[in-house]
């Protein structure tokens, strides 16, 4: 056999392996392709309730957190400014910390307002009883804390509220 009758034979036997392999590389990506799409759509069906839950766990914390709600719920009769704080304090921390499992089902933005929320409501406490008499009653702490959040143009509630609706909308 000559050379010629090699190629004539070899030729097309390597035209129709490249064209098979690249038809056959061309479906298994197709394939993959559909797959991650079926799995991105059985897994968003779950996530999305879930994810769901959370924005609303940290709106419900970030409403309960606000002065005005927090001091009607911890404030009691006779309550001195040192217990006030004390109490508030407490109810900062332990609102954040029972929510903190949320953070993995919102965006890092989402997590840092709520984190900075958080971090400016225990200064304002702070902040504020440092300005009162601790022994006196916690009524002046309360109306001091009040005061000096709502002269705040923008509180940082405001700010982590409007990024969680902000990130709920994406979703419809």
């Amino acid at each position: 056999m000559e050379t010629m009758d090699i190629l004539k034979i070899v030729l097309p036997a390597l035209i129709v392996f490249l064209t098979a392999y690249l038809l056959i590389d061309k479906l298994l990506r197709n394939e993959e392709r559909r797959r991650n799409f079926e799995l991105r759509k059985v897994s968003s069906s779950t996530i999305t309730p879930i994810r769901l839950r959370a924005y609303e766990r940290l709106m419900l914390v970030l409403e309960r957190t606000t002065p005005s709600t927090l001091i009607v719920s911890v404030a009691k009769p006779q309550m001195t400014n040192i217990e006030l704080q004390t109490e508030l304090l407490s109810s900062i921390r332990q609102e954040f910390s029972h929510n903190a499992s949320q953070q993995i089902y919102v965006s890092n933005e989402i997590w840092i307002g709520i984190r900075g929320t958080q971090e400016s409501l225990l200064r304002l406490v702070n902040t504020c009883a440092s300005k009162c008499n601790p022994s006196n009653s916690a009524s002046e702490l309360a109306e001091l804390i009040i005061q000096v959040y709502g002269a705040t143009e923008q509180t940082p509630t405001e700010m982590a509220i409007e990024l969680l609706k902000k990130e709920v909308r994406q979703f419809f």
